[in-house]
């Protein structure tokens, strides 16, 4: 996806200047992985990060209103060394820091990536937000949204921005969904209807191999961003 000025909301942000100055193959693949408290977030991005740390280089930036707990975990879970993950306090609506006001988020990820200096995909996650939770354009090149079927299974066929217009959108923990009285495949059914052929895949993450398919769709990104750079 080539990068634009314009972020989520239609505004124009000096800073989205500095993002624009590098295409695909230039610089990292960015992807935003969204969705509300509790979807499985953090878990998902750990299980990218174990399934595809070998063939990519890879970054993480996570968002917290007033902590660091997420990216404390990654950390102590080992998925990456400890100087490939950093944290945002966004002391905010986790919205506004991915789609209103990206300056910290988009800080983080350029300092991340100057430092580091080899990589090629950087994973940022959003604090736990609703529905109308998208990334701006100006911070990633494309994004996941997370939903789960504990949430409830009317949540797509609500729909919203983030169920509407993510480059993929994961309903997750299909484990649970008999025991939480979800509908499995009406949640499909009901996501892929309002999503205009993008693509919507069911998973349970209890394990890295969990993410196995959405792994794949984020390698096939990888090689159309970064070309033959990628295996």
């Amino acid at each position: 996806m080539p990068p634009h000025e314009i972020d989520g909301t239609g505004q124009h942000h000096s800073h989205h200047h500095r993002h624009a100055s590098g295409g695909p193959g230039e610089r990292s693949l960015r992807i935003g992985v969204g969705g509300p408290v509790g979807s499985g977030k953090t878990t998902l991005v750990g299980a990218l990060c174990t399934l595809l740390r070998d063939e990519l280089s890879l970054a993480v930036v996570t968002n917290d209103i007033f902590t660091t707990e997420d990216a404390d975990a990654l950390r102590a879970a080992g998925v990456l060394p400890i100087e490939r993950i950093a944290a945002v306090e966004t002391g905010c609506c986790p919205h506004t820091a991915i789609r209103d006001d990206i300056a910290a988020n988009l800080d983080a990820v350029e300092e991340l990536e100057a430092r580091l200096g080899d990589v090629e995909l950087t994973l940022v996650e959003s604090g736990g937000d609703n529905l109308t939770a998208i990334f701006s354009k100006g911070l990633v090149d494309a994004q996941i949204f997370v939903l789960d079927t504990a949430g409830g299974d009317d949540v797509p066929r609500k729909g919203g921005p983030g169920v509407a217009q993510a480059d993929l959108l994961v309903i997750n923990k299909t484990d649970l969904a008999p025991y939480v009285g979800s509908d499995v495949e009406r949640m499909l059914a009901d996501a892929i209807e309002r999503r205009s052929g993008k693509p919507v895949l069911p998973a349970s993450i209890r394990s890295p191999e969990g993410a196995a398919a959405i792994a794949d769709w984020v390698r096939e990104r990888c090689r159309a961003w970064h070309g033959s750079r990628v295996s």
